[in-house]
């Protein structure tokens, strides 16, 4: 990731992170969390300018008690030999009978189930090598942060051998073999794209399986033989990697057929042959096309299909009975629609969603705020500071969140927040250059607009200078402000600092900063740092050691002051229905206007439905520009609507899981929105 230099920054791309990672951007396991019915955030500090500001910390979780009516609990599991993250219980039946609960996510993860459509959030059908049109349907529960499904009926019927060992859940499954795998048409021609595709592995038997996207795969050069003419360069963006795994054993005569043969050298161009060849040195040479199916392999009584996928195709997995048989098929719109009552007041939906020509892959959730037991509050990744970066699912998951999608900006090389946080009534970072923000409180209520918060510090002598930044990486000349929600200490951000120590509204000291990154300043509990950078370092002698001082706060607009929580992102979407989308007044680059990258949005409806959204690539192409990202949300039926960083960082979370991607395409990310289901 290239470095994002302050000069950038002051220039309105604080968001070049952002923006940059979108060239990068395509479309976790589940991280280990304990059973936990509550949050564990302590967050009930009032504001005032005058007290102390403070971090909200979580609590360590540790293995909770047992919970009543459960005979046991984990956060791992062991499928045929191999531990993984997953949570799970089991709770006392019928006669005596013990009943095994795992999590949702780490069920269609490890397992490979396909979840069907619902409408009752206490049961779930699913397909698994079985019928679609007379589905399985497991009952459902919801325990703090997770949906347990009732696999107890499942396990049996596929002939599973089941126990729990203190925090692992043991399951055995039978063991399977895998007796062909075909590709079901040829390569096309190397002038045309791989189109719908299908690869079909036939099995002997039911058995776990998982599907990965991996990274970009090189392509090989074609180099001349004259050294004064150039090699050309490929414009067709390269293949992809995806795995299936199957918790089976294949054929030998299988892992033979698709074994690689060693890589050859790289093809020299004879004169002869680049007169036959008509091309120039600024064209590329065509290559034949990769073979879909790159190799097999068995590795720990797992087979692994390693499969190159061109661009703007990716593979759609499904499972038949009769004979038992894993489809693979590679698609430009693999998307499955899926419209899923996850939680009362909590549905998972996802569809293509037309824009003239275009069709756009949608994965989104929609929150009845209003429903009682959800709220949302913002989340960050540290537990002690702003600064640092961690995947969505892990934050979500200290958290105890049950859904959530990544929020605002920051810079990825010193991992600060570029933008405004505010949580229980307590500012944590401040917005910057007047961008659209989300603000909401407990009772169901959203505001959107451009926010901007004016802090100015107010000497006895009734002197008044503006506060710039509050708690911000992004940095200007002027004055800013850090408190105890910073951090323990604060590292100066540029040279030749002047940095002023107030405690109890009093300055008691002031330091020189010196060089950028090199001495940490203490932030005092009863107080703040004032940073004085650039041109500002010359109010120093208007605040001398011993002044009393004072700070008086407000936001542009006033109404953003009345919701005691806040991200800040940008740009504004849409407000009361009409598209307001002005991305220059925002200060964001024109790069970054016109990238067509992978987004998240949030927004309200006209029945204060909150719906949080990823939109991913387009069928064929690149994701949605700025522009398109409004129009989209305004075609879901926004009223009002907020874009908030994407391309990596776009990550939709729900119950465990990444909904909307594969987690290792997912990067890390500083902040976030959480949805929280409060116990009964």
């Amino acid at each position: 990731m290239p470095n994002c230099c302050q000069s950038e920054i002051s220039y309105g791309s604080a968001n070049a992170k952002g923006e940059r990672r979108f060239f990068r951007a395509t479309v976790s396991p589940i991280l280990l969390t304990v059973l936990c019915l509550t949050t564990t955030c302590a967050t009930n500090a009032q504001e005032s300018p005058k007290t102390t500001k403070f971090i909200p910390r979580l609590i360590s979780q540790s293995p909770a008690p047992p919970l009543t009516g459960v005979a046991s609990s984990g956060n791992q599991i062991s499928l045929n030999g191999r531990t993984l993250p997953g949570t799970w219980l089991q709770r006392p039946g019928k006669s005596g009978q013990v009943t095994t609960n795992i999590s949702d996510g780490a069920f269609r993860q490890l397992i490979g189930v396909n979840f069907l459509n619902s409408s009752n959030s206490a049961k779930q059908p699913i397909q698994w090598f079985s019928s679609v049109t007379k589905p399985l349907v497991l009952a459902t529960r919801l325990l703090g942060a997770y949906r347990y499904l009732d696999i107890t009926n499942f396990a049996q019927t596929s002939g599973w051998q089941i126990q729990a060992n203190g925090n692992t859940l043991v399951i055995a499954t039978p063991k399977t073999q895998i007796t062909n795998i075909v590709q079901s048409q040829e390569p096309p021609e190397a002038s045309t794209p791989l189109q719908q595709s299908r690869i079909l592995v036939d099995l002997d038997r039911p058995t776990p399986w998982q599907v990965a996207q991996g990274s970009a795969i090189a392509k090989p050069q074609i180099l001349s033989s004259d050294p004064d003419t150039p090699t050309p360069k490929s414009t067709v963006p390269p293949n992809r990697e995806w795995t299936i795994t199957l918790d089976g054993i294949a054929d030998p005569v299988l892992i033979e057929r698709y074994t690689p043969q060693p890589p050859a050298p790289p093809t020299l161009l004879p004169n002869l042959l680049k007169q036959l060849l008509p091309t120039t040195p600024t064209e590329p040479i065509p290559l034949p096309p990769e073979p879909l199916i790159q190799k097999v392999e068995v590795v720990k009584n797992q087979t692994i299909i390693s499969l190159s996928v061109p661009f703007g195709l990716s593979p759609q997995v499904t499972t038949v009975a009769n004979p038992n048989r894993l489809i693979i098929d590679i698609r430009p719109d693999p998307l499955e629609e899926r419209d899923i009552t996850w939680a009362p007041g909590l549905r998972w939906r996802q569809h293509y969603v037309n824009l003239g020509p275009e069709r756009f892959p949608m994965v989104w959730l929609e929150v009845n705020p209003r429903k009682f037991g959800l709220t949302l509050k913002p989340m960050w990744a540290s537990t002690d500071g702003l600064a640092g970066t961690a995947p969505l699912i892990q934050t979500a998951q200290r958290y105890l969140a049950v859904a959530g999608i990544n929020g605002g900006y920051f810079n990825r090389n010193n991992r600060l927040p570029l933008g405004a946080i505010r949580r229980d009534n307590q500012w944590l970072s401040g917005p910057i250059l007047n961008r659209g923000a989300i603000a909401w409180n407990d009772s169901g209520q959203f505001y959107f607009g451009r926010l901007t918060l004016e802090e100015t510090l107010i000497t006895a002598n009734d002197q008044r200078l503006p506060i710039l930044f509050f708690n911000s990486g992004y940095v200007q000349s002027g004055i800013a402000r850090y408190t105890t929600a910073w951090g323990s200490t604060y590292t100066p951000l540029t040279d030749n600092e002047i940095i002023l120590v107030v405690e109890k509204d009093q300055i008691t000291n002031q330091l020189p900063g010196g060089k950028v990154g090199t001495t940490a300043v203490p932030i005092p509990q009863d107080g703040y740092l004032l940073t004085l950078r650039a041109n500002a370092t010359s109010a120093a002698s208007q605040l001398p050691i011993g002044s009393a001082v004072s700070i008086s706060s407000t936001t542009t607009p006033a109404d953003f002051s009345r919701y005691p929580h806040i991200i800040g992102a940008g740009p504004l979407l849409v407000q009361n229905r009409q598209i307001v989308l002005d991305a220059k007044g925002e200060k964001f680059s024109n790069a970054f206007i016109a990238e067509k990258a992978i987004r998240s949005g949030i927004c309200t409806t006209t029945t204060g439905t909150l719906i949080i959204t990823a939109t991913h690539n387009r069928v064929g192409g690149y994701g949605p520009n700025l522009a398109e990202h409004a129009q989209l949300m305004q075609l879901m039926g926004c009223v009002d609507a907020l874009n908030l960083d994407g391309g990596s960082s776009t990550s939709l979370y729900l119950g465990g899981q990444l909904l909307d991607r594969s987690p290792s395409t997912a990067a890390r990310v500083h902040n976030g929105i959480g949805i929280f289901l409060q116990p009964r």
